[in-house]
This record gives C-alpha cells, sequence and structure tokens, in this order.
C-alpha cells in the first residue's frame, strides 16, 4: 500500500496568511449579525448594523482567531436580558480588553485545556503547578519572545518543552527550540493573569511574583556571565572594526545574556515597592551595582544597545524613589538603613 506520507499535504493554520483568515472571520460575523438582525424581531436593529468600524474591531480583536469570533456571536446573540447592540457596544468601546468574551466562553475552554495540560506534566516531589506557573508566567510577561532553548537557560528549568508541549492549543511552541514561542491570542494572557477570569489559583498567573522570579533570573544570569572584555576583543580596538563582531555577541554574549541585559529592569518596574520581596531585591541590585555594572555596560555598548543603559537606571531611580517612600524596616535586632540610590552606586563605582 502507497504510503500515505507521500500523498498528504500537512496544512499548518497558524501559518495560513492572515489577509486569508481575516477575510474569511469578517465574512462570518457579516453571515452571523446579518442572521440576527433577521431573526430577532424583538429587537429595533438598524439595517446598516452593526457598522463597518464595529465589524473593524472585532476582526482585529480576533487576530486570525476563530473561537475568539464565535464566542462573541455567541455573547451578542444568545444573551436574553440585553439587546445585542448593546451587548455587542461593551466589547467595541474597549477593543483592548478580552473580559466579555471571556465570560461568554473563552474562559471555560480556557481553563479545561489548562487543567487538561497540568494534568499531563510530571514534575515529581516539586508538584506541576508550580512548575507549570513559572514557564508560562515566564512566557506570557517575557518582553521579548524567547526560544524554548533560551527560556529553559533563563530560569534554570530543563524540562520547559515538556511544559509547553500540552498547551500546542494555546501557544506557538516550534520545533526548533531556538525560534521564539508565541502566543496566539491576546485572551490567553488576559484570561491567566486576572484574578476574577481565572479562578483557579493553580493556574494563576500573579504579574508581580513573575516579574521578581524573571528580574532575579537575569540578575543571576548576569552575575555568572558578565566579566570584562566578554568578547574578547583587541586593546583599545574600534568595534567598527571587528568584523566578526555578530558572530563574537552570539558566541560570547548569546541570547540569553542579552535579553537580561536588555530587560531586567523592565521586570523591575513590574514589582510593587512594598512587601517582603523588597529587601531581597535591593540586596541582589546592590550587588550588581557594585560588582557588575561596568561590564554590563561593555555588554550594552557591544549589542548596540547604549541608550538600554540610560533607561535601565531611570528604571532603577524610579523604583528607589518608590521603595524609598514606602520602606521602613526596623527591629530590635535588624535595622536596615535607606538604600543608595543608584546614583551613589555609579558614584561609588
Amino acid at each position: 500500500m502507497k504510503s500515505l506520507v507521500q500523498i498528504t499535504e500537512v496544512l499548518k493554520l497558524h501559518e495560513v496568511k492572515p489577509e486569508v483568515v481575516d477575510s474569511d472571520i469578517e465574512l462570518f460575523f457579516h453571515t452571523q449579525f446579518a442572521s440576527l438582525a433577521k431573526n430577532r424581531s424583538d429587537c429595533d436593529l438598524t439595517e446598516n448594523w452593526p457598522s463597518s468600524s464595529d465589524i473593524q474591531i472585532l476582526c482585529r480583536k480576533a487576530a486570525g482567531f476563530f473561537i475568539y469570533a464565535s464566542t462573541v456571536i455567541k455573547f451578542v446573540m444568545l444573551s436574553e436580558n440585553c439587546p445585542p447592540a448593546e451587548q455587542l457596544n461593551r466589547i467595541t468601546s474597549l477593543p483592548q480588553s478580552t473580559f466579555y468574551e471571556g465570560r461568554s466562553g473563552i474562559d471555560i475552554l480556557y481553563t479545561q485545556v489548562l487543567k487538561q495540560a497540568v494534568s499531563i506534566i510530571d514534575m515529581g516531589d516539586e508538584g506541576p503547578h508550580s512548575h507549570f506557573r513559572t514557564v508560562v508566567g515566564a512566557v506570557l510577561l517575557v518582553f521579548n519572545p524567547l526560544s524554548v532553548e533560551t527560556l529553559s537557560d533563563l530560569l534554570g528549568v530543563p524540562a520547559v518543552s515538556t511544559t509547553l508541549r500540552p498547551l500546542h492549543s494555546l501557544l506557538l511552541v516550534p520545533t526548533d527550540k531556538s525560534t521564539p514561542i508565541c502566543i496566539f491570542h491576546k485572551s490567553f494572557p488576559d484570561f491567566l493573569m486576572d484574578p476574577k477570569r481565572c479562578t483557579d489559583h493553580h493556574l494563576f498567573i500573579d504579574p508581580p511574583i513573575h516579574h521578581r522570579e524573571i528580574l532575579l533570573s537575569c540578575l543571576n544570569v548576569m552575575k555568572r556571565r558578565l566579566k570584562k572584555n566578554i568578547c574578547n576583543l583587541d586593546d583599545h580596538v574600534l568595534l567598527s572594526e571587528v568584523r566578526d563582531l555578530p558572530e563574537r555577541r552570539m558566541t560570547c554574549i548569546g541570547d540569553t545574556l542579552g535579553y537580561a541585559c536588555c530587560f531586567w529592569t523592565n521586570h523591575l518596574m513590574g514589582i510593587p515597592g512594598n512587601g517582603p520581596v523588597v529587601e531581597e531585591i535591593w540586596i541582589a541590585i546592590d550587588e550588581f551595582f557594585t560588582m557588575h555594572l561596568l561590564f554590563w555596560i561593555e555588554v550594552l555598548s557591544l549589542m548596540g544597545d547604549l541608550d538600554v543603559c540610560v533607561h535601565s537606571l531611570n528604571n532603577v531611580q524610579q523604583w528607589y524613589t518608590l521603595v524609598s517612600c514606602r520602606w521602613n524596616i526596623c527591629s530590635e535586632n535588624h535595622c536596615l538603613s535607606e538604600p543608595t540610590s543608584p546614583t551613589g552606586l555609579l558614584n561609588r563605582c
């Protein structure tokens, strides 16, 4: 019998041209709303309802996600107590929010998929929920999409692929471990990071907690890997004269250290300036500025991202100002004085 592999064509939906998917979704909206307007004699719907601008907003929000489009239709059409026009306005008036669509069915779908995914993960004594939150929280909160390989290296977690494999319907996890992981639709992180929608605390991703985890991971990576003349350049050489600089950057710096150097203060800004973790964070930052500041600046220069240094120091200064206004930790056996400002640390270096 002829092998099916030779006569089988694999169609990957996420690789279909976006304009083709958008066209289909737009047609779906037009057809469904036309049917609603025809069959709901109890509602006063104008002939041109919904407007073309409303349809465009819905298409942008759907972002190629048919389950989102289907959920919008259910939310608008099946509500017995609210007029369809009012239901539609709830969605189009908040173009960046997916709250109302979630109430209509997406949240239930996400919960079912995630619970099944967590049940598959076998992490031994560590427990699957904590591991799940660490990995998925990082996927959702990193400021630049990372590959499985880089994410595993940054977090110090060896089983990232195992954790993400059951989530193939929610995340694009490439078979090539060096290709970035992508989120299919904004409603997924919206759901996981909203306690009113994700009511299972085992699944809920609390952004401040995971920003802290990623920040400390970034600081640990920089602590271990930053060093003087990291790319082994000749003394006094101009970067423009180093012909193999891109190759040296990839070999000596790499994606993990590069991400840590560029984005660690972005994660810092996601952490409140109070609570029990503040002391731990500031001690780690103080050590970083004392021991690794110049090496960090060197890496940013080699990457062509020296402007990041200015923005990062500004972020630290803002966070320091917030902390210094709230931080008052004293006891009989321990008294922590006000932390040194970034300016003071720079002067000390």
